[in-house]
């Protein structure tokens, strides 16, 4: 009977979520933490209440309605974009479905983590359906310990423009004392960048003290910035807070 309902919920392709999908994303971030089980898990339960057998579903049959595919194309060649949220905010998942987004579009796209193992960047990619759709094997996911703003030029150097690349996270780039200090780093980024069309995205971090704001999102002052950027380094920045998300050009 199980398997009954479950192939039925999988034929269903005119159904509308309850809620946007990232309050969908925040629930099953909650559940995982309460109940103790795998974030995957956690999506596939939020994924049956919307009616699908499996997250993975439920973000690839509706993929062109997801903020992702309204985003990408306001992300112009040459653009360093900063993507940030508190922590549990869907940042990543943002930055995922993007590059997602661009493989569906045959752009290159490349994932430069200092965070995750390229197994958890999988796992990752399944719960925005990537894998589903088919486009998980066109996502490049570098997880070098040596990545810093010389690595991504030199592994980008044959980029079109067009290509997009997100790296993980923006206040880590620096965190070895053997690389160029972040101000140094961003500077040549921003010029690779321009140079060759390349859109660049960053996670980024906010400051804790944002959680006993007012304001509905963040800000670019409320980064949490350990060591100094240069100013105007990001032509659009997108923040995100408890479902909510703004695009803002910096120009």
């Amino acid at each position: 009977m199980r398997e009954g309902c479950d192939n039925a919920r999988e034929e269903r392709s005119d159904m509308r979520l309850s809620v946007p999908i990232y309050r969908l994303k925040r629930s099953a971030k909650t559940l995982a933490r309460e109940d103790g089980i795998p974030l995957n898990a956690a999506l596939d339960r939020i994924a049956q209440d919307e009616g699908f057998a499996r997250w993975s579903l439920l973000a690839a049959r509706l993929g062109d309605t997801d903020p992702a595919a309204a985003l990408l194309p306001r992300l112009d060649p040459g653009d360093v974009v900063l993507l940030a949220a508190r922590p549990g905010h869907g940042k990543t998942l943002l930055a995922l479905e993007l590059l997602t987004e661009a493989a569906a579009q045959s752009r290159r796209a490349v994932f430069f983590t200092l965070d995750y193992t390229e197994a958890g960047t999988r796992a990752r990619l399944d719960t925005v359906g990537a894998i589903a759709r088919g486009l998980a094997n066109r996502i490049e996911i570098v997880t070098d310990d040596a990545i810093s703003a010389e690595f991504i030029a030199d592994h980008l150097a044959d980029a079109r423009p067009g290509t997009l690349a997100a790296v993980d996270y923006l206040q880590i780039l620096d965190q070895q004392r053997i690389k160029p200090a972040l101000h140094d780093q961003m500077d040549r980024l921003t010029a690779f960048a321009r140079e060759t069309g390349t859109i660049l995205v960053f996670i980024s971090q906010i400051d804790r003290r944002f959680e006993a704001a007012t304001a509905p999102l963040p800000g670019l002052t409320d980064l949490r910035l350990p060591n100094p950027i240069p100013p105007g380094t990001f032509s659009k920045a997108i923040f995100l807070n408890d479902g909510a998300l703004q695009l803002q050009s910096l120009n």
